[in-house]
């Protein structure tokens, strides 16, 4: 999901400088990367462009000649993140069963790569603070996750669209168990298996939405 325009009606906001030479290219990444493990840190607001740029081995200055501003540069971490979650999803959305084992997948490939995990855990939490840069992108984020997991929830029963109430509360568990999971994961890796307690989770819905299916239908991850 993308964020909303700022500024004017008509207006759109502009983007990171698309720079010409490989060198430049490869520094603009550098700097995205120092920027994601920064803003998982220390979250938007503590963490500061001087450390940015420090780390990076340019002033302030230099910084944002390749993205403009602090917000600009927090959007283009958060839509290099989606770039890895669509790379791992493949050119085609799975549908019903095979979206839910999705989310199965995804909670085991989350325990391989902790900072872009609290990256998302911190900038989603912090993001509910008035006039975050981020607040957009989540809410479509979550707006978009919900439909989607919806759908995979009414394909995988067999629900008919009369059964949205029961379908969308659903779909809101699920998420919110995913995300509930990533924050005592990252407090305590040892102790919580994201992707186990997740296929749990999943099968549970499942069985809640169609009882008396429940015995014949695979698990998620199955």
């Amino acid at each position: 999901m993308s964020n909303q325009p700022a500024g004017g009606p008509g207006r759109r906001p502009a983007g990171p400088r698309v720079p010409r030479s490989p060198k430049a290219r490869q520094r603009q990444q550098d700097i995205l990367h120092i920027a994601m493990d920064t803003f998982a840190a220390r979250g938007y607001h503590n963490a500061s462009l001087a450390e940015i740029a420090d780390r990076a081995g340019l002033t302030q200055a230099g910084v944002l000649h390749y993205f403009r501003s602090k917000a600009l540069l927090l959007t283009s971490v958060l839509e290099l993140r989606d770039r890895t979650d669509i790379e791992q999803l493949g050119p085609d959305r799975p549908q019903g069963l095979q979206f839910l084992s999705h989310l199965v997948d995804t909670a085991l490939r989350n325990a391989e790569r902790e900072g872009i995990v609290r990256l998302y855990a911190v900038l989603s939490a912090e993001s509910v603070t008035d006039d975050h840069p981020a607040q957009t992108y989540f809410r479509d984020r979550y707006s978009g996750l919900r439909a989607f997991v919806a759908d995979a929830l009414r394909e995988a029963c067999g629900l008919a669209e009369d059964d949205s109430g029961r379908v969308e509360n659903a779909a809101n568990a699920v998420i919110a168990v995913m995300d509930g999971l990533q924050v005592q994961w990252l407090l305590a890796p040892d102790a919580v298996d994201m992707a186990a307690s997740t296929e749990l989770v999943v099968t549970s819905v499942l069985s809640a939405l169609t009882p008396g299916a429940a015995g014949s239908r695979p698990a998620p991850g199955a």
